[in-house]
């Protein structure tokens, strides 16, 4: 038995499709006239502040917990536009990223179908499937409790290792003195990648959020679809893999030594003979 008005919610997940449509439409029309499809990665983020925002509005009116939809309106801004701006400056001067340069090198058809299809669509769905925490929280009357508590330990445990993690690793690359070095010190020689950690921690701080009602289990989607883009696709092993053409036995030693994922102490170095 659910306590949530399901038709509200309906609606709200069709504001909340229309919007990302738009929202999305834009980016690509952005995209395609400044020859650059590397800015949907800078607004994967705000797309979820897109969501945020719209069923914060859309859910005016309705019996959702002020409190609660407060705070999951603040966090989810706060990720997406904090990740948006990091992106953007990281990005900004160095063109097309050369993943979307080698996409278009297979374009068949024409160009707008081709890019909905392999780009700009299935970011649309994803900023759709994992935003349900968001959505289903704004819907539920109960207080936060101790499980909103726990939420929202996680989401910033998540956002500190995201957030200095990111701030570490672009200190790193500005030094002159790190060309062509492995980014081992900090949160980096507990994990291998604490800006993905740390992202999967805020999804799921935010699954824990919306945990006011029995129905909103069935969100656990979301943590496991970015978790599983985090890890499988998109994230840690197309990365890795790079990584390892570049930097070689320096990398290596690296992933010797350093959790894969979950945070720990590294292990000792190993020892090469001469």
């Amino acid at each position: 038995m659910t306590d949530i008005p399901l038709g509200d919610l309906a609606l709200n997940f069709g504001v909340s499709a229309l919007a990302v449509l738009v929202f999305i439409a834009v980016v690509m029309a952005v995209a395609i006239r400044m020859n650059n499809h590397s800015i949907i990665d800078i607004c994967w983020g705000p797309g979820f502040a897109v969501v945020a925002v719209v069923s914060y509005v859309t859910s005016i009116g309705s019996d959702g917990n002020d409190l609660r939809r407060l705070v999951v309106l603040a966090l989810t801004v706060v990720w997406g536009m904090r990740l948006g701006l990091y992106i953007g400056f990281r990005n900004r001067g160095h063109g097309q990223d050369k993943r979307y340069t080698a996409l278009l090198k297979h374009q068949q058809g024409p160009l707008v179908p081709f890019l909905i299809r392999k780009i700009y669509g299935l970011q649309g769905v994803l900023i759709l499937v994992v935003s349900l925490p968001v959505q289903f929280a704004m819907y539920e009357f109960r207080t936060l409790g101790v499980l909103g508590a726990i939420g929202i330990a996680v989401w910033t445990i998540g956002f500190v290792f995201e957030s200095v993690g990111d701030y570490q690793l672009s200190r790193f690359k500005t030094d002159p003195a790190n060309a062509g070095r492995v980014m081992d010190r900090g949160l980096w020689a507990w994990t291998r990648h604490p800006n993905y950690f740390g992202d999967a921690c805020v999804w799921v701080g935010l699954f824990i959020l919306a945990l006011g009602d029995p129905l909103a289990l069935i969100t656990i989607v979301s943590p496991i679809v970015m978790i599983k883009l985090l890890v499988s696709y998109s994230g840690k092993a197309l990365l890795e893999r790079g990584m390892r053409k570049s930097k070689g036995q320096a990398y290596d030693d690296y992933v010797a030594r350093t959790s894969g994922f979950f945070p720990r102490p590294p292990r000792p170095a190993r020892n090469h003979a001469s």
